[in-house]
């Protein structure tokens, strides 16, 4: 029996039955590897971590390369450029966490360690529920599918993974240094986005959505209230904030009922 990869069970779309299943696969993986290295050293669990970065990484290289002959994805993207190295490096608010968490938890920052699994999460989220053109609507076995939601995904579970194997555990201490990363790191990677248009290289650089909104809905309502690269996304704060703040108390109530129960 000839199975074709076109057919409609394999099209992905967001929130579709085929995204629900792979990413409850990859939340199984997740589940896996945090109760295999329970009880593990640190140095074990770092490692581990550190070698699922590597892996994702190498994994984006190979799907960039692969991308580049993608004449589909070409057209897709004409009017950002369609495809260039230069504007395909991974210094976006998703894949650049897969070289930030590596350096986060082999340095034991704090900061950084925040950052990653605050933005690194949420950002990777954010791609997959609004994948750019030519990631959605198409059989999941297609290779830059298979490379757009294996990265994505992975460095979303990379990033809960900072928590899940015991490495970093959020505290309302965090939140001042962690937005201050944000800002930081933000500053740089539009700097680069800038270089990269001013020389030539690629005039279409758009890192961390710091030049041009792209049609997002929400980056476009900030620009219409601050009208300049980079600083529309500042309003950006108006969300992070409430959303790092929710979730860090979730910890916390969670650590005060454990505390409650061991007395």
């Amino acid at each position: 029996m000839i199975v074709s990869f076109e057919s409609e069970r394999w099209i992905l779309r967001p929130f579709n039955g085929v995204f629900f299943t792979v990413f409850a696969l990859f939340l199984l993986l997740l589940i896996g590897a945090s109760l295999l290295l329970r009880g593990k050293s640190e140095r074990t669990r770092v490692n581990v971590l550190t070698g699922a970065c590597l892996v994702t990484l190498v994994g984006f290289f190979v799907y960039k390369y692969r991308l580049s002959f993608d004449m589909e994805y070409r057209v897709a993207n004409a009017a950002m450029g369609g495809f260039n190295w230069w504007g395909e490096l991974p210094l976006n608010l998703c894949n650049i966490n897969m070289i930030l968490i590596p350096i986060a938890v082999r340095r034991n920052s704090r900061p950084l360690k925040s950052f990653c699994f605050f933005a690194g999460a949420l950002g990777a989220l954010m791609a997959l529920m609004m994948p750019s053109a030519g990631f959605s609507g198409y059989s999941i076995l297609m290779p830059r599918m298979v490379g757009f939601f294996f990265t994505h995904f992975m460095v979303f579970i990379e990033a809960l993974a900072i928590v899940t194997f015991g490495l970093y555990r959020p505290t309302f201490r965090d939140m001042p240094m962690t937005l201050v990363a944000i800002l930081l790191i933000s500053i740089a990677v539009f700097g680069i986005s800038m270089l990269l248009r001013v020389t030539g290289l690629f005039d279409k650089a758009n890192y961390f959505f710091s030049v041009e909104t792209e049609g997002n809905p929400v980056l476009e309502l900030f620009h219409s209230w601050l009208p300049y690269p980079y600083l529309y996304l500042l309003p950006c704060y108006l969300v992070l904030c409430p959303y790092m703040a929710l979730i860090t108390l979730g910890f916390y109530l969670a650590d005060r009922a454990k505390n409650k129960t061991t007395v």
